[in-house]
């Protein structure tokens, strides 16, 4: 069956279109286009050159030859480089033994392909040859995915499918089936270049492209492909939502440093604990988890230091540790990733070695400088993901503030340098009512503090002596008395 010059043009213009709605390319862009040699990229190719001058772009032809069936893969670089001569295109090439390197990272063929072959080019996007990438994915393509998706087991994320723009790369050929471009290639008299490794149905892609979708359309539904397109497009919408409720909730929720996420345990769940929102969230259940699932993958992404992927049992046992678990209680999670809960909170906390235990790291190290001159002080240590205010008090009028307040240093009694920093080795600290100093690991052990809670653990010194530690009594020859005339009140408040 030939392509009528009126089905051409019907072609163009649904290209066309897309590239319009959609506003993938502006005039000006240089656009490299991903040509492997086969139908789809050679079709995508020659349809962009007869758009060029309507949208204005500067085009380029990009190959990335992974080096996997050997004189076959230099021979698709060579067509795809006299491609690009003949309509006298700029040609940008590079080349990956891919099946080294997916032995050398321990990672499958094809993953390491795809990471190859994007890393190639996102830097031509870096490097300004071509800021825009365009790739040749089109609906069967995208159908493919989907059923490959639900096979493995997904979720919302999965059953988006292929973005139709990610970064500097474009998929304008989504809603575009395969046939089409063969089609109009014939009917241009272009010849293109045959993959025999996509026909080895021993790889699930392939099962799924020649088996079981020809089977679907055949026995139970001939519009499957565009029904599965229309799905990806719907769950990326919602996922879309979602993300952006997510993504407010944790911005408000999470305190975060550079290596550690901090969430309270009644803020991961929604219907426990309301604050200013934009967006009304409902009491269901399922709103409630839908929500806590995303929040604890947005912190764990944020503070990964490596690759790990993060499934649905990683998540469900983060927030089984926030529901049920005791406080010093911990969870290992890809990526070189520890959760731990702490009292009423969940700390999320890189580590560089995941088969480590966190007590073997290095401790949070800080140190503050406080200065009273003013009447008080207001000390953020992101550190811990605290803010320590210290007021200065008429005394004794005042000491009714302290039922409110606490204990209350002499302020008197106080000298410079005073100092806001986490506990140490050696550190010696005389709880009121103590006879004699006792070392502070000592006093932490018998209050049950974990290694791991206790890294960062507060204390204030003045002169070089502590004076007070978050949880203990204060020191007893700093603590106010009936002689003190201004006291000095320490609290210590979430963000």
């Amino acid at each position: 069956m030939s392509t009528t010059p009126a089905a051409l043009s019907k072609l163009v213009r649904s290209l066309l279109a897309c590239m319009q709605s959609e506003e993938l390319l502006r005039p000006g862009d240089r656009v490299g286009v991903a040509v492997s040699g086969g139908a789809d990229s050679v079709s995508l190719l020659l349809l962009l050159l007869e758009l060029r001058k309507k949208l204005g772009i500067v085009l380029s032809v990009v190959h990335f030859n992974h080096k996997l069936r050997g004189k076959a893969s230099d021979a698709d670089e060579a067509f795809v480089a006299k491609l690009a001569a003949k309509h006298g295109l700029e040609f940008h090439s590079a080349s990956v033994d891919v099946a080294k390197k997916a032995k050398k990272e321990r990672i499958n063929l094809e993953d390491a392909a795809r990471r190859a072959r994007y890393d190639y080019f996102r830097s031509l996007a870096e490097s300004g040859a071509c800021p825009r990438i365009v790739v040749a994915h089109t609906a069967d393509d995208q159908a493919e995915t989907v059923l490959a998706h639900l096979l493995r087991g997904t979720g919302l994320t999965g059953l988006g499918g292929i973005h139709p723009v990610a970064g500097p790369v474009i998929r304008p050929l989504l809603g575009i089936r395969r046939g089409e471009l063969r089609r109009f290639l014939r009917a241009q008299k272009q010849t293109w270049r045959e993959d025999a490794t996509n026909r080895n149905t021993k790889r699930m892609r392939a099962r799924i492209r020649k088996k079981l979708l020809p089977l679907l359309e055949k026995q139970f539904q001939p519009a499957i492909v565009k029904h599965l397109a229309t799905l990806a497009e719907l769950a990326r919408d919602d996922e879309a939502f979602l993300e952006a409720i997510a993504e407010e909730r944790a911005g408000v929720l999470v305190q975060k440093n550079d290596e550690r996420s901090r969430i309270g345990v009644d803020d991961l769940f929604p219907a426990h604990a309301r604050r200013a929102f934009n967006t009304e969230v409902t009491e269901k259940p399922g709103a409630t988890r839908a929500l806590s699932k995303r929040i604890v993958r947005r912190i764990v992404e944020g503070i990964k230091p490596r690759d790990g992927q993060l499934g649905a049992a990683h998540v469900e046992a983060v927030l089984q540790l926030a529901r049920n678990g005791q406080s010093g209680s911990s969870l290992l999670l890809p990526g070189g990733v520890e959760v731990r809960r702490l009292r009423d909170a969940l700390v999320f906390q890189a580590i560089e070695n995941a088969g480590m235990r966190n007590s073997q790291s290095a401790p949070q190290k800080y140190e503050y400088q406080v200065d009273l001159a003013r009447g008080g002080a207001e000390v953020h240590v992101a550190e811990v993901g605290c803010v320590f205010r210290l007021r200065v008090i008429d005394w004794p009028p005042q000491r009714g503030e302290t039922s409110r307040d606490g204990a209350v240093l002499d302020r008197d009694r106080l000298c410079a340098p005073m100092v806001l920093r986490n506990w140490r080795p050696g550190d010696r600290l005389r709880p009121a009512g103590h006879r004699r100093a006792r070392k502070l690991m000592r006093l932490l052990n018998e209050k049950r503090i974990s290694r791991w809670e206790r890294d960062g653990w507060p204390v204030l010194t003045s002169g070089g002596v502590i004076v007070w530690a978050r949880g203990f009594p204060l020191a007893a020859e700093f603590a106010a008395s009936e002689r003190t005339r201004a006291g000095v009140v320490i609290t210590e408040e979430q963000p």
